[in-house]
């Protein structure tokens, strides 16, 4: 089942009458989010479904992610809960390229982008497999997985090293934060 989608002229223009979840991860939303979007990551979700379904009764909701991957998918799951949502077609990626708004919190410092994390990540593992693979040829195959692992990432749209990523403290939410989300969204 594909999720509904809408483009991003078409969110700027009912951004009033909807309420924005970003299921990326709280350093990534720190990078730069939809106006008044709130932060419920990916991993997250199933423990927002109450809230969320609370929010969906009073309104349409809109989840948004860097390239529209996690919030399709994030619209699925909720699909299979009976909490309707659309997905922003190009996330925040394509939000930000045609020029609409974003906020950033001021004062603090953001960690890196997934995407950036995972690049340090495998080109980290790559180098070090060759590396060791000088005094021992079999930890060779540890760049060749790190290889095999991005090609099928490629392929399959998906990303294992960004979901292992996104469990390091820097990447989760406090509890309070979220708990502060969920509570704001019961409302």
């Amino acid at each position: 089942m594909t999720p509904n989608a809408l483009t991003a002229e078409q969110a700027s223009a009912r951004l009033h009458e909807l309420t924005v979840i970003d299921v990326r991860t709280p350093g990534e939303y720190a990078t730069g989010h939809l106006p008044d979007a709130h932060n419920i990551p990916l991993d997250r979700l199933d423990a927002a479904l109450p809230a969320l379904r609370t929010t969906a009764e009073r309104g349409d909701l809109l989840v948004v992610c860097a390239s529209g991957a996690r919030s399709a998918e994030a619209c699925r799951r909720l699909a299979e809960a009976g909490v309707p949502a659309a997905t922003l077609t190009g996330g925040t990626s394509t939000w930000t390229q045609l020029g609409h708004d974003v906020h950033r919190p001021t004062g603090t410092r953001a960690p890196w982008p997934m995407e950036r994390q995972v690049r340090l990540t495998a080109g980290s593992l790559v180098l070090a497999g060759l590396l060791a693979g000088r005094l021992r040829p079999g930890a060779r195959w540890i760049s060749a997985g790190v290889a095999g692992g991005l090609v099928f990432s490629a392929i399959t749209d998906t990303c294992g090293m960004a979901r292992v990523l996104a469990k390091l403290p820097h990447n989760r939410p406090k509890a309070s934060d979220l708990d502060a989300t969920l509570a704001a969204l019961s409302r």
